[in-house]
């Protein structure tokens, strides 16, 4: 064993031993390692920072980004309602989500599949009673066996038909991998269904924010073709009862009834008073395709802009931001209802990303006692008040003209240069910021597609997977499914350092041949001339490389080592190959062997020795499932 061998092997058991301590935070742990190997010449400082901007970060990192725009725009609540069932249980969920999540990862790149997937889990682990990360796990495992399933299901694979081809034996077909690759993720699948609540931790996703403020007021305008058209109120609550929202008011031709009868029919253009959580505001807006009413009547928008044209001089007081806004809503209150829905007709500057705030009324604020009628907050402010939260109580009067108290939370939407600046004018107080989400049908189909197109290129080989969520993100940047302000906050930077400074540090593990010397050492002191003994030590190998370095090095390290062992025991040379790419694509016990396990360790608040408690039973199952299948259908 060399000198350089030596090192690397310290410096991985070192970096290991603190993963698996925790006091340290992973990012940290990585950038230790990488600086280690600098220091004692295994890495040089040209290239000690080169994993920066390698595919597998850049794909991390946009990956990231897009599933935010699939969150923001409401898109995951449609695709959760079309895929899952609704009323079923913890099992029957998790299987379900999984074994779509497989499905789509044996014809697509099992990055994107997970991607696709990661805000439907989010949100399923809510409706079954587990934390996030107790759903992201299983996800992520189930589809990294999907993608073992055919050729192009993941990298490794295409590395062993490649090797194949150049041994003299031709590539693969694209089923090829199926018999055994289909058997081991049903078994694999069914197995985490069963034992993920047990052995995944439930840990609080690292990113969570939040605090409880109670339920809100708000109007829900019923368009012609809502799904609400026709249902009871009693119905229309039923389809909604998890959000635990109700309907306390309804509004007919301008006639309010309190406490409407539950046999009441929805008609269209009725406006529902409701009582939620924000949470359960969007569901029932995406549930039901039905629009938050932030407008007044045409006759009291006319009044609005009669009144702001009025005060949009400089002498009114406002500050240039409130001005431009004021004179903008006055000139453009007239035209059709559709460009008022976003608020009044302004030229919004490039960061000017229409947003959702909440602000507390303090007593000594000057909109105390005054209504969103009287402060003409459409028109003078280009504000829209969506919901009020008052203490339990459900007020009486609509609610633009619901006279606001001390005490009151608002929730309001706009521009963030505006909702500023209105909070500095009118002494409200904004909360700790948290996500809000309401459904936009329009933006959550932009952004479904935006993700669809970044990975039909990966799929059908257009462009490499980093280059493509790169155009995905370019995409969601300009189209906005994404606020401007809120791009680099949706990417998890300590995992994007975790990966960074770990892949130098594997390929100084395969440079120096230390990843080969560890392979043949296990092969020739264990297996001693015996085939099946030497087929299983290759699974196991690849499978405890494929935890610590890439799944692709893996593979390619191993295959010429599995070639050169099947032909020294003179028996079929597939068997051995195909071990390669089931142990590739089994790695289950660290958060660095796979991009799906990276992804989910910042959303689920995942240590880096919370994998293993699933991954080892699971690894052991691979084994043990897979080792007689390609015996049986590649004999040696």
């Amino acid at each position: 064993m060399t000198t350089p061998q030596i090192l690397i092997f310290a410096i991985l058991v070192a970096a290991v031993c603190l993963f698996l301590w925790g006091r340290l935070r992973h990012d940290v742990v990585a950038l230790a390692a990488l600086m280690a190997c600098v220091a004692v010449g295994l890495v040089t400082p040209e290239s000690a920072f080169l994993g920066f901007g390698h595919p597998a970060v850049i794909t991390v990192a946009c990956v990231l980004i897009l599933s935010q725009g699939l969150q923001a725009t409401g898109a995951v609540d449609w695709l959760a309602r079309g895929v899952l069932p609704r009323n079923a249980g913890r099992l029957v969920s998790l299987l379900s989500l999984m074994c779509l999540g497989a499905a789509l990862s044996g014809f697509m790149n099992n990055v994107g599949a997970m991607a696709l997937l990661m805000p439907v889990a989010i949100q399923l682990s809510g409706r079954i009673d587990l934390t996030p990360g107790q759903v992201l796990m299983p996800l992520a495992f189930g589809t990294v066996l999907g993608g073992m399933t055919t050729l192009i299901g993941t990298p490794p694979n295409l590395i062993v038909s490649g090797f194949r081809a150049e041994a003299g034996l031709g590539p693969y077909r694209i089923f090829d991998f199926t018999p055994v690759g289909l058997a081991v993720a049903a078994v694999g699948v069914v197995f985490i269904a069963l034992a993920a609540s047990r052995l995944v931790p439930a840990r609080k996703p690292s990113n969570l924010k939040g605090f409880e403020t109670g339920a809100y007021l708000t109007e829900l305008r019923v368009p012609d073709k809502s799904k609400a058209v026709g249902l009871t109120l009693n119905q229309f609550e039923s389809e909604i009862e998890e959000s635990g929202a109700q309907i306390v008011a309804l509004v007919r031709n301008d006639l309010r009834i309190n406490a409407p009868h539950r046999r009441y029919r929805i008609r269209s253009g009725d406006i529902l008073v409701m009582e939620a959580e924000v949470e359960g505001l969007a569901e029932a807006v995406s549930v039901f395709d039905i629009h938050l009413e932030e407008k007044g009547s045409s006759q009291e928008r006319d009044r609005e802009a009669e009144a702001s044209e009025a005060e949009a001089s400089p002498s009114a007081g406002k500050s240039s931001a409130l001005r431009k806004q004021a004179a903008a809503a006055a000139e453009g209150e007239a035209k059709d209802d559709a460009a008022a829905e976003t608020g009044p007709d302004t030229e919004l500057g490039p960061d000017d990303d229409l947003v959702l705030r909440e602000l507390a009324v303090l007593p000594g604020s000057s909109i105390v006692g005054r209504s969103a009628s009287d402060l003409r907050l459409r028109t003078r402010y280009g504000l829209n008040l969506l919901a009020v939260s008052r203490n339990g109580m459900a007020p009486k009067a609509r609610l633009r003209t619901l006279k606001l108290r001390s005490g009151d939370l608002l929730l309001m939407q706009g521009p963030q240069v505006v909702v500023s600046e209105f909070v500095n004018e009118t002494g409200c107080v904004p909360l700790g910021e948290r996500e809000l989400r309401i459904p936009d049908k329009r933006m959550a189909l932009i952004a479904a597609a935006i993700m669809l197109c970044s990975v039909l290129l990966v799929t059908f080989g257009v462009l490499p997977a980093a280059p493509a969520f790169a155009l995905g993100v370019l995409a969601t940047m300009l189209f906005r499914t994404v606020p401007l302000q809120q791009i680099y906050t949706a990417i998890d930077w300590p995992v994007i350092v975790l990966l960074a400074a770990l892949i130098p540090v594997a390929e100084a593990m395969q440079s120096t041949g230390a990843a080969d010397l560890l392979a043949r050492f296990l092969v020739d002191s264990i297996a001693q001339g015996n085939p099946v003994a030497a087929l299983a030590v290759v699974l196991i190998t690849t499978m405890f490389l494929s935890d610590v370095m890439n799944n692709a090095a893996t593979a390619a390290v191993l295959c010429p080592i599995a070639i050169g062992i099947a032909a020294t025991l003179d028996v079929n040379p597939d068997s051995f190959l195909m071990a390669v790419a089931i142990g590739a694509s089994c790695a289950f016990l660290t958060p660095i062997g796979h991009q799906n396990n990276t992804l989910i360790l910042g959303p689920g608040g995942f240590r880096f020795s919370d994998y293993w408690k699933l991954g080892l039973p699971l690894e052991a199952l691979v084994v043990a499932v897979s080792l007689p299948l390609l015996l049986l259908v590649w004999p040696l």
